[in-house]
């Protein structure tokens, strides 16, 4: 995702002539194009109706070059530097696209489509509406080859999920109210490992508030990790992996780590195993407290995650009364000072949190405080450093 940022448009459903790639795209509408606007419309279209004796026939693709043809076609290479590895076996982007569940009819954001896998994968479960945001102008040809295929279906953004307005993304009448059952709209992608923490984050957030995707309702993402990423996602208390990704994703979603990709699926091959992991929104949360009160206690406690629990507690409150405070949240939150961060439950989460809530009210200076800017004050001045000030932190996603 360290690609220049582009400004987001909504491309046209014509010509794929508008893309400053020109020379790409002249190469494209001499050859390939050609030939498959014989196959997908006009006349030879006919032979092959979508309905058959009165009854409306499931929508598939027509015939079209394979992903890897289109990595050919299109001279496209993936990019170490935005993290990019394709996915060309349709078997393993069908698989992935059946996590999401039933599909037909549905509302579909997929992020990042590349080369375009996971979207015929879409596309062919039959749904009403595929947006596809994608950043790097080189993968925009070869999607819009399958917007051509799929007349009225594809929208394609050319722009940066991070930055994208999905508060408007779907149609007005697929809201839901929150305690109803998940709209008909879900959020679908192989996300490069570059942007996976960030983005999961950011749409966490977006569920606590209830606005982006999450404005439609409850709306369930299917999402690609890092295999280690996804078992921070999803490991329950004790697990080696139970890290701060652990409480922020569970206490606003149901989380579940559907199936292992192993890296050679991919081109090219990433160093590690991908996990897909499937996401809805509860309810009610399981700390009903803000985003950011608990996203900074939760960070807090994981920032030393070997040591005992209060070491990364204590960091909530400035140097000068720090003991004293640690002290009467973890007596009034029922909290084993001596437990690793690991070890904690969510409902030792939500007790350090609606105590911590408390104790702001009563001094709100307290939630402005800032431990590492303290540290970096004290570096500053040239203070002595104590072991307490210097120590490095273990702090992990």
């Amino acid at each position: 995702m360290a690609c220049q940022t582009h400004k987001m448009r909504l491309l046209p459903k014509s010509h794929i002539h508008v893309l400053s790639i020109s020379t790409t795209c002249n190469n494209y509408n001499s050859g390939t194009r050609v030939s498959f606007l014989v196959s997908a419309g006009g006349k030879e279209q006919k032979r092959c109706p979508m309905a058959v004796r009165g009854k409306v026939a499931a929508f598939n693709l027509p015939p079209l070059p394979t992903v890897g043809e289109i990595i050919k076609l299109f001279r496209l290479q993936a990019q170490k530097q935005l993290s990019q590895n394709f996915l060309l076996d349709l078997r393993l982007t069908d698989k992935i696209v059946r996590q999401a569940g039933k599909l037909k009819n549905a509302h579909v954001c997929e992020v990042g489509p590349g080369p375009g896998g996971i979207t015929r994968s879409i596309l062919n479960a039959d749904v009403e509406q595929l947006l596809l945001v994608e950043k790097d102008p080189r993968f925009i040809p070869g999607l819009q080859m399958l917007s051509e295929a799929a007349p009225g279906k594809v929208r394609i953004v050319h722009g940066d999920i991070l930055t994208f307005k999905m508060e408007k993304a779907f149609p007005k009448h697929l809201k839901k109210n929150w305690e109803d059952e998940p709209p008909n709209i879900h959020i679908i992608g192989n996300l490069p490992f570059s942007v996976s923490t960030p983005l999961i984050i950011k749409w966490l957030e977006n569920v606590s508030k209830k606005n982006g995707p999450f404005i439609y309702g409850r709306t369930q993402m299917t999402l690609t990790f890092q295999k280690e990423v996804a078992e921070r996602l999803t490991a329950n208390t004790g697990g080696k992996q139970r890290s701060r990704l652990s409480i922020m994703s569970q206490h606003l979603c149901t989380v579940e780590n559907r199936f292992v990709i192993p890296g050679q699926a991919f081109v090219p091959k990433p160093e590690v195993d991908v996990a897909v992991v499937h996401f809805t929104p509860l309810v009610q949360p399981k700390i009903q407290q803000p985003f950011e009160l608990v996203e900074k206690v939760v960070r807090s406690a994981f920032q030393f995650r070997r040591k005992h629990c209060f070491r990364g507690i204590e960091t909530l409150f400035p140097e000068s009364e720090r003991l004293k405070k640690t002290e009467e949240l973890m007596m009034a939150a029922d909290v084993d000072p001596t437990l690793r961060p690991f070890q904690l439950s969510m409902s030792h989460f939500r007790n350090l949190c609606n105590t911590y809530r408390k104790m702001c009210e009563e001094d709100p200076s307290l939630f402005a405080y800032n431990y590492r800017e303290e540290l970096k004050q004290k570096k500053r001045q040239h203070l002595p450093k104590n072991t307490s000030q210097t120590e490095q932190t273990e702090e992990e996603n």
